[in-house]
């Protein structure tokens, strides 16, 4: 299983935490969310599971922070907003299921990083749309036709997102590894 240091958990959590803050906050309006690409990560580098309820309980602080100071939309909090915790906790787990399967930077460590990433992201999508959909009151008359229309139309932007934070993500692991890796001593 891949595990870092204790000190390193810390300083990775709190990058994580602060790519959440700036883009979950609305911060800088040209980024787009991170938060699930987070809590893939968080999954990933942290070993305490107690790091996902803080990662929750911020994500929450956040949004209340958002929208009762800042002016965001509350469109999105209703009954269905306690899903996000089953939501996000898919994309924790499947960060952890990957951090057991990391064989280093390899082909087959990458095949199983986009499984995780997809698995996860379907989990998180399926929960957190589906709870939306039909128990947020949001929506008049309610069906699985119109359901999965809205599933198409939202989730690969969705995808896109966080595979691209996971990627960046994943490009600068490979790059602290190569910088943290020992040099090769010439004969």
């Amino acid at each position: 299983m891949f595990t870092l240091s204790t000190k390193n958990q810390w300083l990775v959590g709190g990058i994580l935490l602060l790519a959440m803050l700036i883009t979950r906050a609305h911060v800088v309006d040209h980024l787009l969310d991170a938060s699930w690409a987070v809590f893939f990560l968080a999954g990933f580098y942290l070993r305490n599971v107690l790091a996902f309820g803080v990662f929750m309980a911020i994500a929450m602080a956040i949004d209340y922070v958002a929208i009762t100071k800042f002016g965001v939309s509350d469109f999105c909090v209703s009954q269905a907003y306690v899903a996000l915790v089953p939501a996000y906790g898919a994309l924790f787990i499947a960060g952890r299921w990957f951090a057991g399967q990391y064989q280093g930077e390899t082909l087959a460590s990458l095949g199983k990083l986009i499984f995780a990433v997809v698995v996860g992201f379907v989990a998180c999508e399926l929960i957190s749309s589906g709870s939306f959909y039909f128990l947020s009151g949001k929506f008049a008359e309610l069906n699985m036709a119109e359901f999965g229309s809205r599933l198409v139309k939202y989730a690969p932007h969705g995808l896109y997102v966080t595979g691209l934070y996971v990627t960046v993500g994943t490009f600068v692991h490979v790059a602290v590894s190569m910088v943290n890796r020992p040099l090769a001593h010439a004969k």
